[in-house]
C-alpha cells in the first residue's frame, strides 16, 4: 500500500473485489457438503489437517475449510455465514483488519479463520475485551468447532476451561431476577496448559499478556503455558492496539521493607505549586521539578543539596510525590475504598482492586490520601500490549471503527484495514461529531438531546471519561 493510496485512493477496493470473487468457489462446495454425515464432516477436517501437516498451505485449504465451517454452523446453530461474512473471514486469514459494522456478526466471522489456522496445530488465540465475552463466545461458537472436531479452551482471570458439551454444571451465582450471571455451562475446568493446548483458545488481552510474562519467570519448561504465538484474532482491535497500546502489564512482588519516606514527601509535595515549582505534561504523564521547586523542597527538608546530601533515593521520592499530586486525581484515576487506594481503569471506568502502580507511585498516592501505606513492590516482568501482540507470526482483528485509525495501524503494526460492506443497506443515519468550546456548552447540548429522546420514550446511555465528569453531568441533568 503506497503512502498516497492510504490517503487519497482506497487501494483496498481492488483487493476487496478479488476477495469477493473467492466466495464463489466456497459457495459451489455447499451442495457437496450438505450431504455429508456428522462423522464425515469431522473426517474431512481431519484429512485437511493431515494435508497441512504434510506441507499443503492454509491458502490452498481455505475454500474447503470455509465451506465446512459454514456447513457446521448451518447444522448446529441454524446460522449460515453470509457472503460478506465470508469476505470478512478471508480478510482476517490474510492478516489484515476487517471493519464490520455493529450487528454484522463479527463473532461468527471469527470461526472461519480460527478453524482454518487451527489446522496448523500451533493454536489460535481469539482475544476478547472481557472474561464474560471469552466464555460466551467459546460456548456459543464452541458448537461449530465441536462439529468440526476442533477443541476449544478458555482462559479467564484465575480460571481455565475446555469446551465440553457433556459438562452441564452451571454457576450458582444468580442476579436479582434469578438468571445466571455468568456462563459456565459446557465449560469444564482444566489447567492453563490444557486450555492453551486446545486448537482454539479464547481469552482477554490482559490474560494472554500476563501468561506470557508468567512464562518468562518460570524455571521449569513443563510449567510453560504459551508454546506458540502463531496467530491471534483480536476483537475490538482499535481499543486494544491503539487506545491501550502502551498500557504496561507488570508482574511484581513485595520488595524488602525500606525507610518509609512517603508521608514526608507527600507533605513536601503538598506545599509545592504548579508552574512555579513544577511543570506538567499531561500527554506524557510526567511532572518535572523546576529549579525553584528543588530549592523549595530542600528548604522544607532542611538540607542544602538533595542530589549530594541524600542521593538518588530522596530525588526519586520527591519526583514520585510530585507526580502523585499533579497527575493523579481522586475519583478520576483512583478512588479510596475502605481505607485503600483502588485504581480506576481509564478505558472502561471500572475499578481494578488488586492492581497497583509500580515504582513507589501507589505508595505516594496512599501517603497523599492519608491511608495505610502498603509495602513497595519490585517489578519482575513487564511488557506493553503493543510489544506483546507484535510477537505473533500473524495478527488480524475486527472492529466497527478501524478506518479512522488506518494510518496508526499501518505505521505501528504494518496492518492494513479493509472495510466490508454490510449484508443489507444501512438504514441508520450516522451524524458527524459535534465540537464545543467548553464543557458548559457541551452539557447544555446533551441535556437538550436527553429531553428530546426522553420525550419519545427512548432510554439513553451517556458515557463519560471519568467518575468526576459523571458527577458533574449528573448534577447538570
Amino acid at each position: 500500500m503506497s503512502f498516497l493510496d492510504r490517503f487519497f485512493g482506497p487501494e483496498y477496493e481492488k483487493e476487496l473485489k478479488l476477495i469477493q470473487a473467492m466466495v464463489k468457489p466456497i459457495n459451489a462446495k455447499e451442495s457437496e457438503y450438505e450431504n455429508l454425515s456428522a462423522e464425515a464432516l469431522k473426517e474431512k477436517v481431519a484429512a485437511l489437517r493431515e494435508e497441512v501437516k504434510g506441507g499443503r498451505s492454509l491458502d490452498d485449504s481455505l475454500v474447503d475449510m470455509y465451506a465446512l465451517v459454514r456447513e457446521a454452523a448451518k447444522r448446529v446453530m441454524s446460522m449460515r455465514h453470509y457472503d460478506v461474512q465470508m469476505v470478512g473471514g478471508i480478510i482476517l486469514h490474510r492478516g489484515k483488519i476487517t471493519e464490520m459494522r455493529t450487528g454484522e456478526g463479527k463473532t461468527l466471522v471469527a470461526t472461519l479463520p480460527a478453524s482454518l489456522n487451527a489446522l496448523s496445530g500451533k493454536g489460535v488465540h481469539v482475544v476478547t475485551v472481557n472474561d464474560y465475552l471469552a466464555r460466551r463466545d467459546a460456548v456459543w461458537m464452541g458448537q461449530i468447532y465441536a462439529a468440526l472436531g476442533l477443541s476449544v479452551g478458555v482462559i479467564n482471570h484465575n480460571a481455565s476451561f475446555l469446551y465440553d458439551p457433556s459438562h452441564v454444571e452451571k454457576d450458582e451465582e444468580r442476579d436479582e431476577k434469578g438468571s445466571y450471571k455468568v456462563i459456565y455451562e459446557f465449560l469444564r475446568p482444566c489447567t492453563r496448559q490444557e486450555a492453551y493446548a486446545a486448537d482454539i483458545t479464547y481469552g482477554t488481552n490482559s490474560e494472554f499478556g500476563f501468561d506470557y510474562l508468567r512464562d518468562n519467570i518460570e524455571y521449569e519448561k513443563t510449567n510453560l503455558r504459551q508454546l506458540h504465538h502463531a496467530y491471534a484474532i483480536i476483537d475490538e482491535i482499535d481499543s486494544i492496539l491503539i487506545d491501550e497500546a502502551r498500557t504496561p502489564l507488570i508482574i511484581s512482588a513485595p520488595a524488602a521493607d525500606s525507610e518509609n519516606l512517603y508521608p514526608t514527601f507527600a507533605k513536601v509535595a503538598s506545599e509545592l505549586k504548579p508552574d512555579e515549582h513544577f511543570t506538567v505534561d499531561e500527554k506524557l504523564k510526567s511532572a518535572t521539578l523546576t529549579d525553584a521547586g528543588i530549592e523549595a523542597a530542600e528548604r522544607i527538608l532542611g538540607i542544602e543539596n538533595i542530589y549530594t546530601d541524600k542521593g538518588i533515593k530522596y530525588v526519586h521520592h520527591l519526583e514520585t510525590a510530585v507526580r502523585a499530586k499533579a497527575l493523579f486525581t481522586k475519583d478520576k484515576e483512583y478512588v479510596v475504598r475502605e481505607g485503600e487506594v483502588v485504581i480506576v481503569d481509564e478505558f472502561t471506568g471500572r475499578l481494578q482492586p488488586g492492581r497497583r502502580w509500580s515504582d513507589g507511585l501507589h505508595q505516594a498516592v496512599e501517603a497523599k490520601e492519608g491511608v495505610t501505606i502498603q509495602r513497595e513492590s519490585k517489578t519482575f516482568a513487564s511488557i506493553t500490549y503493543q510489544n506483546f501482540f507484535r510477537m505473533y507470526d500473524k495478527l488480524s482483528g475486527m472492529t466497527g471503527t478501524a478506518l479512522t485509525s488506518l494510518e496508526e495501524f499501518y505505521t505501528v503494526y504494518k496492518l492494513e484495514v479493509i472495510p466490508v460492506p454490510t449484508n443489507r443497506p444501512i438504514k441508520r443515519i450516522d451524524h458527524n461529531d459535534q465540537i464545543f468550546q467548553n464543557e458548559k456548552g457541551k452539557f447544555e447540548a446533551i441535556i437538550r438531546k436527553v429531553k428530546e429522546v426522553h420525550a419519545k420514550g427512548q432510554p439513553i446511555l451517556i458515557g463519560t471519561a471519568s467518575i468526576e465528569a459523571n458527577e458533574r453531568l449528573s448534577a447538570a441533568l
